[in-house]
């Protein structure tokens, strides 16, 4: 096992593509997706080490020469000559060359070919229109193909799509293929699709702020219990985000829960791991930051928590100012603003606390408010909301329940008193010199009557004197 892991890790990127087309290829003659799923999962690592000429080499191995299945894939990629440009001279020999197939492979090794190519493209922003290009070209294909052990693949090719049109700026026009997608995989029953597209809509719709649209495919939508894990952690995400803009914070919570248990550990997929974690920043704890993957991404946070729990509002308005641009990046710039509030209401907390009376007008100056009526505003709501501010005095320190309270006290304390009296007076092991003694005198009886019987003792003795 170990020498297997080892060479697994040696492979160059065009055999692990070459031993992957044979999983494909094996999974479609025995119709079997588990090998489609296995070719899958190692796709993130992968096509980190692709390159032009690995796609390249990769194709002209595993088709014949006159394929024009081969001519097209070849089509979107630079020349050889440019490639072999970039090539180092000085790089070692290259083995002897394998032998040509004399077929083509089945149309799924060419939608595989097409979506690493999709990924490549999507590593340079000169090549994001030919990515959105590749997509629609593949879309058609796929499509007109129309065959069930492609649904794995296909899934994939789908959040490819999504990708490119996100990159390229127009990720909105591609939302009626999506639906459209998402209503044929759902009459076919293609768990695997239909997830993803799912998923894929509810992004665009975030993406524009689009929440209503995004809650109504929700309620119009069954998300397929089959559906994997990853897929499972983005859905769970997302409705996290759409209950936290409708200020169903509960529900909010206990969905960005389930997507971290589902998502994968932190150190594969760190970025998804802080999107969430800064959906949950409203009660983070110093735990959080000993992660390295959050120290730094929930660092702002933090500080807007601070500011929160203190009650002081130009400590937060300095914070959100500070860190305003990555709150926008992180889209939750909105879900932030609206602490203003709570901040205000954690103030005028802490000055009921501290003052018996007090006027609009100082609540105003310590809590940096712009003018009386928002005081008056603020302490109206707190009150209406279930508080209360008391400003003719404190309540009385000495009435009936501190009384009670003082009496119940005092009857503890006797109690235990008495108790600790009696285990004084009677010790627990009292008893046992008692046994004790009446087992000695047991045995003076004992032996007495054996003396008697054996006739030691005269009638004098035994009569003690009388």
């Amino acid at each position: 096992m170990r020498r297997r892991k080892t060479e697994e890790k040696t492979l160059t990127p065009t055999a692990e593509i070459k031993i992957n087309i044979a999983f494909i290829e094996r999974a479609v003659a025995e119709l079997e997706p588990r090998f489609t799923h296995r070719v899958l999962r190692s796709l993130t690592a992968l096509r980190k080490r692709i390159n032009d000429k690995v796609l390249r080499d990769s194709i002209e191995e595993n088709y014949p020469a006159d394929s024009g299945v081969k001519a097209k894939l070849l089509s979107w990629l630079p020349l050889a000559a440019e490639v072999e440009m970039d090539i180092d001279s000085t790089a070692q020999p290259a083995s002897t060359p394998p032998s040509k197939p004399t077929s083509d492979p089945v149309p799924e090794v060419e939608i595989y070919l097409r979506l690493l190519i999709i990924h490549h493209f999507h590593t340079s922003k000169e090549n994001y229109a030919k990515s959105i290009e590749l997509s629609n070209e593949t879309v058609e294909k796929m499509l007109a193909l129309n065959r069930r052990s492609m649904d794995p693949i296909s899934a994939k090719i789908w959040f490819a799509v999504e990708r490119s049109y996100e990159l390229g700026g127009t990720l909105a026009d591609a939302r009626p293929m999506f639906l459209a997608a998402q209503r044929t995989a759902a009459l076919r029953h293609d768990d695997d699709t239909q997830a993803s597209l799912i998923n894929r809509l509810l992004r665009s719709y975030l993406h524009y702020n689009l929440y209503d649209q995004a809650d109504k495919l929700v309620s119009k939508t069954t998300f397929p219990t089959s559906a994997s894990n990853p897929q499972f952690a983005r859905y769970h995400y997302f409705l996290g985000r759409i209950k936290a803009v409708q200020l169903d914070y509960t529900t909010a919570h206990t969905n960005l829960q389930a997507a971290i248990r589902r998502a994968p550990p932190a150190k594969t997929a760190p970025g998804f791991y802080q999107a969430v974690h800064k959906l949950l920043w409203l009660s983070p704890t110093v735990a959080y930051l000993d992660i390295p993957v959050l120290e730094k991404a929930l660092a702002a946070y933090f500080d807007i928590v601070k500011a929160v729990r203190t009650g002081s509002l130009s400590e937060f308005q300095a914070t959100l100012t500070q860190h305003a641009t990555q709150f926008e990046a992180d889209k939750t710039y909105t879900l932030i603003v609206r602490l203003r509030q709570n901040v205000i209401k954690t103030g005028i907390r802490r000055l009921s606390l501290s003052y018996s009376r007090i006027s609009l007008r100082d609540i105003c100056l310590k809590l940096h408010l712009d003018s009386e009526e928002d005081a008056e505003y603020i302490v109206g709501k707190a009150i209406r909301d279930g508080g209360w501010m008391e400003c003719e005095g404190r309540k009385n320190e000495y009435g009936p329940e501190v009384s009670e309270a003082y009496m119940r006290r005092i009857a503890y304390c006797m109690d235990l008193h008495n108790q600790s009296v009696k285990a004084m007076r009677y010790p627990l092991d009292a008893h046992r010199k008692e046994l004790a003694a009446a087992e000695g005198a047991r045995e003076r009886e004992k032996e007495l009557a054996k003396e008697i019987q054996e006739g030691d003792l005269d009638e004098d003795d035994s009569l003690g004197g009388f």
